[in-house]
This record gives structure tokens, sequence and C-alpha cells, in this order.
């Protein structure tokens, strides 16, 4: 083999340098405490978990409900809703008026 083709994967009986390493005490130091899991071994949600999440949800809701309130959108459909829920109960009342005097 000629030197111009480079290095070869053939072992050779030359050493190797090498550098002492002091032994390290990282393995002797006790093992991070992690966090409890949310679910079981089982895979069953914890009770915290499950209370976490409604809770979350209802302070969603809650949030929203306010922005709504506190923006002029949210209150023109309110007003929406009032008026077509009137309107739904005038109805109604005119249904019932019509039945007793056709009765």
């Amino acid at each position: 083999m000629s030197a111009d083709q480079g290095p070869t994967d053939e072992p050779t009986d030359e050493p190797v340098d090498a550098e002492i390493v002091e032994e390290s005490t990282a393995l002797d130091s006790p093992l991070p405490v992690v966090p409890p899991s949310d679910y079981t071994a089982a895979g069953v949600p914890t009770f915290d978990y499950v209370r976490d999440r409604v809770e979350n949800r209802i302070n969603t809701g809650i949030g929203a409900e306010e922005l709504a309130d506190a923006t002029p959108e949210g209150r023109a459909v309110e007003d929406q809703f009032e008026a077509r829920n009137k309107a739904g109960l005038d109805k109604l009342e005119e249904i019932r008026r019509s039945m007793r005097n056709n009765g």
C-alpha cells in the first residue's frame, strides 16, 4: 500500500497515548429527586391531576365570561341573546293565548 492512500483500519503495533483520569465520585451521589408523576404506574391519572385540570377549566370559563362582560362586543352579544330570549317567550305566550281561545 502506498503512503498517499491514507490511514487504514488494520491494527498496528504502535502504542496509543492515553491520559490517566482520577476516579470520579459522581456516581456515588444520590439520584436527583423526581417529582411524582400525574399518572399512576397503571396509567390512571391522580386525584390532584384531575382536580387541577377541572379547576383550570373552571377558571378559564370564569375569565372568558369576565372578559366578554368587559368588552362592548361581549355586551352586544348578551343583548342579542336577551332580545332573542324575550322574543321567544313572547311567541310562546302568543301560542298559549291562541290555544285557549280555540279550545
